[in-house]
């Protein structure tokens, strides 16, 4: 039986502040720009000023919190006319591995800011690279609006080492009549570092990887989003076996639904039509396309997306997947408003994943690159 639940993210530890003088802000977005910002589509915007990164850790409680802001929104403005903030980057302070992600968008008195206010934030480790798209760092945190609260999935965790460099990338916007000041975005993380991870005591913990299913593929994530109904797929193929432990996913605005597949070949055994020919059965190769999980947008009357479920296949024994198989995401939209709107989706499936062989995916580790050892990418021009 598949559980629903909301569920995935990343990030944290000691305190940290990182304000952004001008030069480092220039450098911050020609480095976002080498990197083609992946989630962004390479768009260039005006920086906003003085965005901060914050990262406590409460050793009592395990939990560390990142706190990015503040931000500033004016009402009624879209991504590409506002103010963006500047790339942070974040070095972890301790080996550990991060088990959960709580979102949430606050005031400068802790009082709440709507989601929608959140057009994606995206953490990237620029440690490992991606295992499904090596192109990429790996992605191993994203929310948008629906701030999807990712739960703790007793027994995994994503392994992060003491000095690696988690990038993470914000775009704001706000759709809405109501201007927002001095916003905030935080992130709780509960963790478990090394000294609770014990076999003897029964903590150990496996490593997840995050599993990022884009239509965009391997490359940018935003699209232009037509008028009406519309459908768009991408294909991913899988290099390495391992299980699926549970997706959710991330849309924008007037989307309807995301659905994860899995395809591939099977072996099947066929047995000899005629009865009075001996019983010879023969390994045979059969195509197959399998649907893994259907995820239902919930939207307001007017389409704005409210939430994306999570459904969990680990209370199951995870789902199987095969090397040499592909996964195939496609985002339905029904957009109403009559006109195309630039770079106005994105269809990802977020899942964790953990690999049968570990030790191959080791390899996946590198040292940071700097900016200008990045790929250079298109960008839009504004």
């Amino acid at each position: 039986m598949r559980r629903k639940l909301f569920f995935p993210l990343l990030f944290a530890s000691s305190a940290l502040a990182q304000q952004a003088s001008p030069n480092h802000e220039m450098s911050q977005m020609h480095r976002a720009q080498q990197r083609g910002g992946f989630m962004q589509g390479g768009m260039q915007h005006t920086l906003a000023k003085g965005v901060l990164l914050d990262a406590k850790t409460d050793a009592a409680s395990h939990t560390i919190t990142l706190r990015i802001g503040p931000m500033s929104l004016p009402a009624n403005t879209s991504h590409m006319k506002m103010p963006q903030p500047a790339n942070l980057v974040w070095t972890i302070p301790l080996s550990s591995w991060l088990l959960a992600y709580h979102p949430k968008l606050v005031d400068a008195n802790g009082g709440p800011v709507p989601g929608t206010v959140l057009h994606h934030v995206a953490f990237w480790n620029e440690n490992r690279s991606d295992f499904l798209c090596p192109n990429k760092e790996e992605h191993i945190f994203g929310a948008g609006g629906e701030l999807t609260d990712w739960a703790v999935i007793p027994g995994f965790g994503y392994r992060v080492e003491k000095g690696d460099r988690i990038r993470i990338e914000t775009m704001i916007h706000n759709p809405t009549a109501i201007a927002y000041d001095q916003v905030f975005l935080e992130v709780a993380i509960p963790y478990l570092d090394d000294t609770q991870s014990n076999p003897e005591k029964g903590a150990q913990v496996k490593s997840v990887y995050p599993t990022w299913t884009d239509v965009g593929v391997c490359g940018h994530s935003s699209y232009d989003l037509p008028g009406g109904a519309t459908s768009k797929s991408g294909t991913v193929p899988v290099k390495y076996s391992g299980t699926l432990l549970g997706v959710g996913g991330h849309l924008h605005d007037y989307g309807r639904q995301l659905t994860l597949e899995v395809s591939g070949v099977e072996t099947v055994q066929a047995q000899a039509p005629d009865p009075h020919i001996e019983d010879v059965r023969r390994n045979q190769f059969a195509p197959f396309e399998k649907q893994v999980a259907v995820l239902a947008a919930k939207t307001d009357d007017q389409g704005l997306l409210l939430g994306i479920p999570v459904v969990t296949f680990f209370e199951t024994g995870g789902y199987k997947i095969g090397a040499g198989q592909k996964l195939i995401v496609t985002a339905n939209y029904n957009n109403p408003t009559g006109k195309t709107l630039r770079d106005g989706a994105m269809g990802i499936v977020v899942g964790y994943f953990v690999p049968s062989n570990p030790a191959a995916l080791k390899a996946l580790r590198h040292a940071a690159r700097l900016p200008s050892q990045a790929n250079e990418h298109h960008h839009h021009d504004e």
